[in-house]
């Protein structure tokens, strides 16, 4: 990954932590544009072309969340939310909406970079995944691993892309278990700082697109105690 042809976008209206965070991105090669704005902050997230979106959740005019709903309409790039709470209800609502990561103020230099460079990496690897991959089927489940289409009987479901990450995941290790910490690292691989209820969020939102009845379960189960397992 090229560093100096990578280009971020904050949007975030504390002057003083948009300069740290384009002080540290800057330090590691990335090319950083600042918005204070909510409405000028959509506007170039949706006109100008970029590879990772930073967006706080309070801007004026427009908030973080309507950012994120709308800019989802027309690209998957990686959207990390940067917030002072840390309320479950703003992740879930967040991770709803599209968003692909949270992270809290305050933050240290380190988290920062290693969040926005995992996450540019990994949505580079799937943007250039090989097309000849053939597709997955489980009952009425069929996955197209090249378009990252999702079909219940038939019809497509719409998955944000961390959702279609871990249920390709689960759908290509079948009857396999694994623990939330486990599944953090293999989707956002970023073991060292995560939050494994964002495992938890993302499962019930993949559940509520592709299971008929939620509290049994038929594709992904819940193993007490030790994690989840797709059944194959």
């Amino acid at each position: 990954m090229k560093r100096m042809d990578k280009k971020i976008l904050i949007i975030e209206d504390d002057q003083s932590i948009a300069a740290l965070e384009r002080d540290y991105l800057e330090i590691e090669g990335f090319q950083v544009e600042i918005t204070a704005d909510g409405r000028a902050g959509l506007d170039a997230a949706l006109h100008r072309q970029f590879d990772l979106i930073l967006l706080d959740l309070m801007v004026p005019n427009i908030n973080g969340f309507e950012i994120c709903k709308q800019v989802r309409k027309v690209t998957n790039i990686p959207i990390l939310m940067v917030t002072a709470k840390y309320e479950d209800i703003d992740k879930v609502r967040g991770f709803g909406l599209g968003a692909d990561d949270y992270i809290v103020k305050p933050f240290s230099p380190s988290e920062l970079t290693a969040r926005v460079k995992a996450h540019i990496v990994r949505y580079e690897r799937l943007t250039q995944a090989d097309p000849s991959k053939d597709e997955i089927q489980v009952r009425g489940l069929q996955l197209n691993m090249a378009s990252r289409q999702v079909f219940i009987d038939g019809k497509e479901i719409i998955l944000t892309t961390k959702e279609f990450d871990l249920l390709s995941f689960f759908a290509k290790h079948p009857n396999q278990v694994f623990s939330k910490e486990e599944l953090f690292e293999k989707i956002w691989g970023l073991d060292s700082v995560g939050d494994n209820a964002t495992v938890t969020v993302h499962v019930k939102k993949i559940r509520k697109k592709i299971e008929k009845d939620t509290s049994n379960p038929q594709y992904i189960q819940t193993i007490w105690g030790s994690g989840y397992r797709f059944k194959g």
